[in-house]
């Protein structure tokens, strides 16, 4: 094993349109019913290769946070050469057990719209949502293997989606 750690291959990809697929990956997340997060994987010729809904519901499984899940689904689907082409784009910035996720399964990049920050003044102490203010760069940054990260990106788009869910579930000022 070197002891260099080895360097993502993704390259120029459109984040933002990537980005904003997302958001519609947790759109849907919304209107089914779930909390409003949503996570595609990219490849690095711009490829989606997979997306994930949040899966809370209906099982109560707090660990069922769409990127947790589609890291879970890509580990076993493609191979550590596979993923560190890859791009996770996300509608929120993985949560710590998401982005140790995202690093146990080698992706190379990850792009998130809301910041846990904001998540967490928007969300408050809700109990299905309490929200870990730690950046996912403090992360991977105790890892070995580098993790390119870029956001929050369309921040102000993807707390739109946040508004109104958490509104909806009593929050009340949830401007963040």
């Amino acid at each position: 094993m070197s002891s260099e750690p080895a360097q993502p291959a993704v390259t120029g990809l459109d984040h933002e349109h990537f980005l904003r697929l997302a958001f519609v990956v947790a759109e849907r997340s919304l209107a089914s019913g779930q909390h409003p997060f949503g996570a595609i994987l990219v490849d690095g010729a711009g490829k989606v290769l997979m997306e994930q809904e949040n899966g809370f519901m209906p099982y109560h499984d707090m660990t069922g946070h769409a990127e947790r899940v589609l890291m879970t689904r890509a580990g076993i689907a493609f191979g550590a050469e596979t993923m560190a082409d890859c791009t996770l784009y996300t509608s929120a910035e993985p949560c710590a057990m998401c982005a140790g996720a995202a690093y146990w399964v080698g992706v190379g990049r990850v792009v998130y719209g809301l910041s846990e920050k904001r998540l967490k003044a928007m969300t408050g102490n809700h109990p299905e949502n309490p929200t870990l203010d730690l950046p996912c760069e403090v992360v991977f940054a105790a890892g070995q293997r580098k993790i390119e990260v870029i956001g929050p990106l369309l921040e102000d788009e993807a707390a739109k989606l946040h508004e109104a869910a958490w509104a909806k579930h009593g929050q009340g000022d949830v401007g963040g």
